[in-house]
Order: C-alpha cells, then structure tokens, then sequence
C-alpha cells in the first residue's frame, strides 16, 4: 500500500504541493485566533465533590468560594481608622455592584474578625466571588484589575485571588510561547543543516513542521468550538510539532538520500523511501498518537486537551512526512543537494561510531546494562518521595504583580481567608430552632479542628469550639430555604498535606446532615483522587497497543515486553530527577522558580504519557532497521549492531533537536511549563543515549534468538497478518513508477 502511496506522491508531486499550500494557507488564516477560544482552567475533575459543591453554593446561594482579593494597606495608622473604615465599607460597596461579581465582603462589612487584618494592623481584605465560565472569570479579572489598583493618601488597593493569578498566567503563557518559538527556530534551523550539510536539505525537516504546528492549531479553534480546550495545549502543540516533523522529516530525507547514493533514479528513491521509511513514520505515529490517547480517560480538560493537540499534531506531522515530503523530493530531484556548506560522506557499513558502540556493548552486555540500570534506579529514588498539588500564585515568577500581592497576603494574615473551605448542606432542613441548634453545635465541632482558624455559619462566627461573633445582617448568605453553608478558614496553606488532611477530617467527621465540601484544598483532593483513579485504565491503554504495535512489526512478544520495561525505567528517573529539581527546589535559584514542597498532580501524567510515546517513536526507527537486518541474515549480533549504527546518528540528532525544543520552554516563567520542558528534554535524551545505545544492544545480546520468539500460534497469525518491510529486490516494480512523470 505504501508503494502505491508513494507513486501516488511522485506522480502527483504538484498537485499535492499545491494542495499542502493552500492548507497551510487556509489553517493559519482560521487557526491564527485560536488563542482567544482557548481556556486557563481545567485542573478540576467537574463530577468530583468539590465541583458539585461549588455548583450547588452557585445556584442555591448565588456565591462562590472567593476568587477576586483586594488587598487594603492603610498610609497611615491602622485599618480600624474612621477614614480607613468609610473607605473600606465604599470601596467593598462599589465592588458588591460590579458585574458578575456575585458578592463583595470585607473586614469591615463582617465586623473586623481578626483573621481579615494583618498581623500589624495595617492591611485588610476584601473578597469577592465572580460568576461565570474559567475564561469569563479571568478576562473579567484583568478587567477589574486595572480598575481597583489605585493609591491616594488614605489607602493603596491591589488586586491578587485566584482569578487575577491565573489571568497572569495565562497571559504569561502565551507570551512565553512565542519566546521559546523565536529561540527555538534559529537554533534548530542551524543544528539541521550541520545534520544535512546542504542548505536546502536542512529546510524539508521545517516544512514539515510548520505543517504540522500551524495544521493542529485549526484543528483546535474547531474542537474549541464544541468543548473546552487548555490554553496549555499550545506549548504541545508547539513543541510536539516541531520535534515530530523534525523526526519524521529527518528519517525520510536521510534514507532518500540512503537510497540516491545506492544508485537509485529520484522516483525509485521516493517510492523505496516511502516503503520503508514511511512504514516506519506510521508505525511510530502510532504509538505516539495511542500513547497520547491514554489522556482521555482522565476527567481533566486540561489533560484531554493535550491529547487533542498531540493527536492532530502526530497525525498532520506524518501525513506531512509521508505524503507531502516525498512531493517536495520529487519535485526537487538533485535541487535537493543545493547551496551544500560541507560534505557528509557515511562510513562503509560496519565501521561508524555506533556500530562500535554497539559491539562493545554486546561484548560486555552484563556489566554495561547493570551499570546504566543502576545509574537509572539511582535517578529514579527521589520519586518514591513524590508530594502531589496543584498550581497557585508561585508557579509566577517571584517578581510578578499579583504574586507580591498573595505572598504579602501569606505572610502577613494568619489565616488563608482567600482559600476558605466551603461546606454545603443541602438538606439541613427548613428554618426552625431545631436546624439553628444543629447547625451551632456542627460549626462548633468543626472550628475545633486542628487547622481551623475559624467557621463562618448561619449562627455567627466560631474559633476553636466557640462562637465569638454572633449572627448579624450578613449570615443571612448562609440561609436557605431548606440549605444552609459554613465557610471554615483555614490556618495552613491549602496545597499542602495538612490542607488535604483538614478536608479528610470534614468529610470523616459526623454532620447532622448530609454535607459536600469545596474549596481549593477540596479540590486538591478530588483532583488527585480523579487522577490516580484513571491512572491504571490509562496505562493498560498504553501497554496493550504498544505491545499489539510492536509484535505486527516485528512477530516477537519479547521486544514488546522488553520496551515497556525499559521505558518505565527511563521515565522513573525522569521522574526522581524532577522530584529532586522542582519538588525539593535543588536548582530553584538557577532556573528561577519557587519550590512549593510538591509537583503539580496532572504533570507526570502529562510528561508519561508523551515521552512514553517519544520513546516508542525511537524504539521503533531502531527495530525497524534491526528487524530489516535480521530478516536478511538472521544474525542477531549483527543486526543489532548494524541497525543502531544506521538510526544512531539519525536518532541522536532528532533527539538534541527535540530536546532544544523543550529546552527553550525552561525559560517560560511558569514553573510547571520550565517542569515540563527540562523533564521532558531530560526524557529524551536519556532515552535516545542510555536505552537506544546501551540497554537495548545489552539486552538484546542476552536474549539472542529468543529475542524473536512468539508462541506458534502468534506467529502464524503475524506471517499471515503481520507487517512485514517490503523486500528490497534492488529495483521498485514498473507496475508502481509506470505512471510517473
């Protein structure tokens, strides 16, 4: 079929250039504004109980947990000033009446609890809920940002919460986006013409990729239109885009080329290439495209998200590599060879660096694949220390607006007033002194709670077990017609293991009605929860496709097995290397981050996922070449050798390319996106050094001939059904070049 693909592509060489042009045309006119369509949420799994919650507060009580803060300094004296105080009370007022905004309270309108003053006297708070969907939320953020951040001689006001940190966020994103993209496309335009040697050959690999990023961004404003897509999605988009069409583009051009020098017409050559090196590109397309489905399962929208942009982008980027770049080398002929800046002449077969490489390997397969192990499992050992959270105001750079303001707010007040745990009871019964008894003693039982600054209650206000404040004009937002709520303030921060532990100790504890708690500690919880729960559909997802994959290329079930093994082991260092950078905060001052004690929970799912799909990508150009020797020789040394030097100095260069790729995303000032970028990078090139060129040759060497094993029925089903690579008879069949021209 592959051949006929190919003759296909040779024989309509312009038609298909053509057609890639005006897509490429048409994709960035309509894909350019996919960014405004685009969301900075997602994090929360939407059926968890924390959502539910937050749903039930918004319809039944017209609030929600606090996303907007105004941060109040007095000039002069304290905030219990009577000029202080007449504009406090204005200013909480004003905001109460702005547009989505569901509610405005403040120290003064609630009675000076302590809790909203700072430590000094000097600062207080107000706190607002807006209403809306994440993406109206934060534009309505900004907006009122702008507008509250004011100074005159009696009180400065600045904004920060939730809403205004994500707002920056997402802003920050996407100027970083396009930062990494002006680092990232000099550089590799550079390393590929030392790769290629030839100016224009250096040039197919970005064609490619363009196609690919620039395809995928239409393919998002459309699924945009029907659901929520992350804002995050670019950085895949990008990232992957550039770094499969380099990979994809890489291993075409290098085998037409393979196949010009053996003395084949450019036709054949497209045709020959097309066989087997696309047959490769598919195969790994594949298993990346599988590998990034897995994120599906998870409840996420900021997971899904990147599945559907690394879906789009594997798919266009080996469509592109198959069909529209053996019609840019037909159409180009010798042209490709242009504007050469020096000559690469490949060593005879059995005498480049990788062959000895792999030799040496083989001659010492025991002590080299217990050393690199090792090496491995001691990378990994961070990673059993792993503590999950979620993003908050210190994923900023520590020199952003509105993350001074929320660590003037951590270190000043002595409670978390802005991450307040909400808990709903929707049946607590209609008003009656029996409920108003009931709803006493719960907010009593939970303010003595370790970890509970205070309980705020239809029946007033209660720190450790007793009612301080009692009920006033403003319990009445705690009423409902058969509903009440309690907002319980923490004293710890809410991402953090005591935060979780509080919310376990709600939930545990006995309520006189049936209750459900939200609140950003909630929904750390849930989050985790979600995600762990998904996490074992997720991974047999991606064993049994890359096991079904690998054994309808190569017939075997030990290689499938054997690059599942080895890919976790890779990944589990990764994981401990990031566990140590990020989580413990050992190179924060380099990288110019915050270390908050744990790793965003939906990361490492991210990264697995990806690099788990990566990995496969190489594994499969190197037993697509392995598997080509051992059909010829059935010399397993030999084979193995002669298959790592052939994709070696292919797989190296596609994996510092990809690599540079992520790199360029460390200098993000998102402390998750700089994770992802260097746990990514690092991901690479260990796969692409230690796995491709020690671990593999090793344990292929021990195994020997059981390396091709399958059971007899599983290999008469691949004899019968099996992709096999089509035979190089040293010419391409005149049935297939007839109608080329």
């Amino acid at each position: 079929m592959l051949a006929r693909v190919g003759a296909f592509t040779v024989r309509r060489r312009r038609a298909v250039v053509i057609s890639a042009v005006v897509g490429l045309i048409i994709a960035g006119v309509l894909g350019g504004t996919v960014v405004k369509k685009l969301s900075t949420g997602g994090f929360t799994d939407p059926n968890s109980e924390s959502a539910r919650a937050e749903r039930t507060l918004l319809q039944t009580f017209h609030f929600g947990n606090p996303n907007l803060v105004l941060l109040v300094t007095a000039k002069k004296g304290s905030v219990d000033a009577p000029a202080v105080r007449r504009q406090g009370l204005a200013l909480t007022a004003t905001l109460s009446k702005e547009k989505d905004v569901a509610r405005a309270l403040s120290y003064w309108s609630l009675g000076s609890p302590p809790p909203l003053h700072s430590k000094n006297g000097a600062q207080a708070l107000v706190l607002a809920y807006i209403s809306g969907t994440d993406d109206h939320v934060r534009e309505r953020a900004g907006e009122l940002t702008t507008k509250y951040t004011r100074a005159d001689k009696t009180i400065s006001v600045a904004v920060g919460g939730q809403a205004a940190v994500f707002k920056q966020v997402g802003d920050r994103v996407e100027k970083d986006l396009r930062k990494a993209e002006a680092i990232t496309f000099p550089i590799v335009l550079v390393l590929l013409i030392l790769v290629f040697g030839s100016a224009v050959a250096a040039g197919l690999p970005l064609i490619v990729a363009i196609l690919a990023v620039v395809g995928t961004l239409l393919v998002l404003r459309i699924i945009s239109a029907v659901t929520d897509v992350s804002i995050f999605s670019l950085n895949i988009t990008t990232g992957l885009g550039i770094g499969l069409g380099i990979d994809y583009a890489l291993f075409i051009v290098s085998r037409y080329r393979e196949e010009v020098r053996g003395g084949r017409s450019v036709e054949a050559a497209v045709v020959r290439t097309v066989e087997t090196a696309g047959r490769t590109v598919l195969f790994s397309a594949v298993t990346v495209a599988v590998s990034l489905s897995a994120l599906l399962v998870f409840p996420l929208f900021f997971l899904r998200s990147f599945a559907y942009a690394g879906i789009a982008v594997v798919a266009i980027a080996a469509t592109g590599a198959i069909v529209v770049l053996p019609a840019v080398l037909a159409s180009l002929g010798p042209r490709v060879e242009k504007f050469v800046l020096w000559h690469h002449t490949p060593r005879p077969v059995g005498e480049g660096a990788w062959h000895r490489i792999a030799l040496f390997v083989m001659r010492r397969p025991v002590w080299v694949g217990l050393t690199v192990v090792a090496l491995l499992l001691a990378l990994g050992a961070p990673f059993l220390g792993v503590k999950f959270g979620l993003p908050d105001d210190r994923v900023l750079p520590p020199g952003s607006s509105t993350r001074l303001i929320q660590d003037q707010i951590r270190h000043n007040f002595s409670s978390e007033e802005a991450s307040a745990l909400s808990i709903v009871a929707e049946r607590a019964g209609s008003p009656s002194r029996a409920r108003t008894t009931r709803v006493d003693a719960y907010a009593r039982a939970v303010s003595r709670m370790s970890s509970v600054a205070r309980v705020d209650a239809l029946t007033g206000s209660y720190i450790a077990g007793n009612r301080v404040v009692g009920p006033t004009a403003l319990s009445a937002r705690f009423q409902g017609r058969n509903a009440t709520w309690f907002s319980v303030v923490p004293s710890v921060e809410p991402y953090s293991p005591q935060g979780e532990k509080l919310v376990h100790n709600i939930r545990d504890t006995r309520a006189p009605f049936p209750i459900l708690v939200s609140g950003p500690s909630a929904t750390l919880v849930d989050s985790k929860e979600g995600i762990s729960g998904r996490l074992p559909v997720a991974g047999i997802i991606i064993a049994l496709v890359t096991v079904i994959v690998l054994f309808m290329m190569t017939g075997s079930v030990v290689i499938p097995l054997k690059a599942l093994v080895l890919n976790i082991l890779s990944l589990s260092a990764t994981f401990g290397a990031m566990v140590w950078v990020f989580q413990e905060g050992h190179l924060s001052s380099a990288l110019g981050f915050t270390a908050t004690g744990t790793l965003d929970s939906s990361n490492p799912i991210l990264m697995f996922c990806i690099a788990f799909g990566l990995s496969m990508d190489y594994e499969v150009f190197l037993l697509s070449r392995i598997k080509e020797e051992h059909d010829k020789t059935g010399d397993n040394v030999g084979s193995v050798a002669i298959g790592l030097e052939r994709t070696g100095r292919i797989v190296t260069a596609a994996a510092a390319l990809l690599a540079i790729v992520f790199l360029a995303f460390v200098t993000s000032g998102i402390t998750f996106i700089k994770m992802f970028g260097l746990g990514m990078a690092l991901a690479v090139v260990m796969d692409a050094t230690l796995i491709r060129g020690a671990l593999v040759p090793a344990f292929m060497r021990l195994a020997g001939g059981a390396n091709w094993w399958a059971p007899g029925p599983l290999r008469r089903f691949h004899e019968r059904f099996g992709l096999s690579e089509a035979p190089d008879d040293g010419f391409v069949p005149e049935r297939v070049l007839e109608h080329t021209g």
